[in-house]
């Protein structure tokens, strides 16, 4: 009888030898081989989600285009950690400390002087657009 390891019970030992085997003896691919096989392709045209859906620009919601999306983005960073409702002289104030470009602050200061609820209700008076539903 072979030596055996002095660290587990032979029967352990049989158990790790034969989960290994294939490693061992290059019989057939184990898991830890899988990223060597090759992946399925298909030769059909990718479809777009977003075409397919019907949507105007790539990933922007209905009503909104997809320069709104991103003037939005933009905006929602520059009034991050707002709390709200807020008036514009405080999102000025906010949006200045934390280094918004001037374009975003001079638009800011060009809002009607009254509360707002969220950044979806600043960029709809801004005239980002609204998105009509989520997903």
């Amino acid at each position: 009888m072979p030596d055996k390891s002095d660290k587990h019970a032979p029967r352990v030992d049989d158990e790790i030898g034969a989960e290994t085997q294939g490693m061992v003896s290059g019989g057939h691919p184990t898991h830890a081989e899988e990223f060597k096989e090759t992946e399925p392709f298909s030769d059909e045209s990718p479809t777009d989600p977003v075409v397919a859906a019907g949507f105007a620009g790539e990933g922007s919601p209905p009503g909104m285009s997809a320069r709104d999306v991103e003037s939005r983005s933009a905006l929602a960073r520059a009034l991050t950690g707002v709390r709200y409702p807020a008036r514009p002289n405080e999102l000025v104030r906010h949006a200045a400390d934390g280094g918004a470009p001037d374009a975003t602050i001079e638009a800011l200061r060009a809002l009607p002087r009254r509360e707002y609820e969220n950044v979806a209700d600043v960029a709809e008076e801004l005239g980002y657009g609204r998105e009509e539903r989520r997903y």
